[in-house]
């Protein structure tokens, strides 16, 4: 492992992931890749739960952002000490809404998307771990929301998230760093020349909606053709 993104959901973190696959830093463990391949959850179970599994997850990723690395940074951070940490930032005013309208609403809102997600949840176990999982990561005691999850406790536990984590990692070892500002400190930081091509603009919320949406029509198609009655 080289690069340990710490930076929360939400701040870029599928720009990330192309950025530093475009590095040669890759391949970039993400979100997206439990929702592609939800075996990997009852992993993550098992790892949170106390059990060394990191070693076996991130077996062949160069790198990680978003959550669930994100989660355990530290613990990665302990592991791999040459690995550098990328702390990704946004501006509180434009993370919340984002956040709230995506994980939130997936999550907790009263949304289309919500509403599939709880229907999944019904006919699909696998489903049921997923959301089990995102609860333990995102809004439990140990997570960095555990305080609440109206608007301004949501900003004002994202800022003291992110003091954290510079507090916690050497000064030489972190890049504080917005998708904003390009490639060039992330370059600096990572001592590799800047690409040609710009800064690839993912679009997290697209993707996310779309997978989580997907997917659910899928597996309750799936369901509906399994359960419906044969020929007479």
């Amino acid at each position: 492992m080289k690069i340990i993104g710490a930076g929360l959901p939400r701040t870029g973190t599928l720009t990330q992931k192309e950025a530093l696959e475009m590095l040669g830093l890759g391949p970039c463990y993400h979100w997206v890749n439990i929702i592609a391949d939800l075996d990997e959850v009852e992993l993550w179970h098992r790892a949170l739960d106390g059990e060394d599994l990191l070693g076996e997850i991130f077996a062949g990723y160069d790198s990680t952002v978003d959550w669930p690395g994100g989660f355990v940074y530290r613990q990665l951070a302990e592991r791999h000490p040459d690995a550098k940490v990328l702390l990704s930032v946004r501006d509180p005013d434009t993370w919340e809404p984002s956040y709230r309208e995506t994980i939130g609403s997936f999550c907790q809102g009263d949304t289309l998307i919500g509403h599939l997600s709880k229907a999944r949840r019904e006919i699909d176990p696998r489903w049921r771990r997923y959301l089990e999982l995102v609860d333990r990561m995102l809004w439990d005691e140990h997570s960095p929301f555990a305080g609440g999850w109206g608007e301004q406790e949501m900003k004002q536990q994202m800022l003291a998230y992110n003091e954290s984590v510079k507090a916690a990692v050497p000064h030489e070892r972190l890049l504080v760093w917005e998708v904003s500002e390009g490639w060039a400190p992330l370059c600096e930081f990572l001592e590799v020349p800047v690409p040609g091509e710009p800064l690839p603009h993912a679009n997290d919320r697209e993707t996310f909606v779309g997978r989580v949406i997907d997917g659910a029509l899928a597996a309750l198609q799936a369901w509906r053709e399994s359960a419906a009655p044969g020929p007479s």
